[in-house]
């Protein structure tokens, strides 16, 4: 496994809460990109905002120790 990915899984085992939140928006992020073709615009607009917020949660995690 790569440095960054023992970083990560460190982390998130000592933090589940922050595991939880990251991993929720993540999931909320998609779920919304994939209901764009039956609900219009907005779903992309708050699937893009809930993945960022899941990738920043992912480089969060790794750059701690």
């Amino acid at each position: 496994m790569t440095k960054y990915c023992k970083a990560t899984m460190k982390y998130f085992e000592k933090h589940a809460g922050f595991n939880g939140l990251t991993h929720i928006s993540l999931g909320v992020g998609i779920g919304a990109l994939l209901t764009y073709p039956v609900a219009g615009v907005h779903p992309v607009r708050f699937g893009l905002v809930f993945l960022i917020l899941g990738i920043i949660g992912h480089v969060w995690a790794a750059t701690q120790h």
